[in-house]
């Protein structure tokens, strides 16, 4: 992920009034106050609209997905930033950056959902925080087969033991 400096220009003047879904809104706060939102804030929903993909099967590689599932388990361990698996943000005062790593559904077309998801975790975050997002990378990290189960149990051990091909 690229580092950015915070644009210090203007507001454009497309929307020079600064309406709610203006990226620049956050830092028009300054005369009663000032608004910051969290990285944790910024990571939670950009993977939940990553996840509202038709698609998305999963986000986070393996390893990730495996520690996720572990700290879900431990009381008070499903909470925080670096919990949304599969979802690094970097916040700014106006802008943001996000990289993901999903799994996609066997079938579909990964270059289309790629679109999809960078749009709506775009227009999520924009709409949700104000921030200007200024990059949304994209890591496919594996595809979820159809007869594929996550949770599925070892093969069962047949009843009778099997002859041996070698003596």
């Amino acid at each position: 992920m690229t580092t950015s400096t915070p644009a210090t220009t203007a507001p454009s003047t497309a929307n020079p009034a600064g309406t709610a879904g203006s990226p620049s809104r956050l830092a028009e706060d300054t005369s009663q106050g000032k608004t910051t939102i969290a990285a944790s804030v910024v990571q939670k929903i950009a993977g939940i609209a990553a996840r509202e993909i038709s698609g998305v099967h999963s986000m986070g590689g393996g390893l990730s997905r495996t520690f996720g599932a572990l700290r879900e388990r431990i009381p008070g361990g499903g909470t925080g930033a670096s919990n949304i698996a599969g979802v690094q943000v970097e916040v700014g005062e106006k802008q943001a950056a996000i990289d993901l790593d999903i799994v996609v559904e066997y079938g579909a077309s990964i270059v289309e959902l790629a679109r999809a998801v960078r749009r709506n975790v775009i227009t999520a975050v924009e709409r949700m925080t104000g921030l200007e997002v200024i990059e949304v990378n994209i890591a496919v990290n594996d595809i979820h087969l159809p007869d594929e189960d996550d949770d599925a149990a070892p093969a069962p051990v047949p009843a009778t033991p099997a002859t041996s091909r070698v003596e």
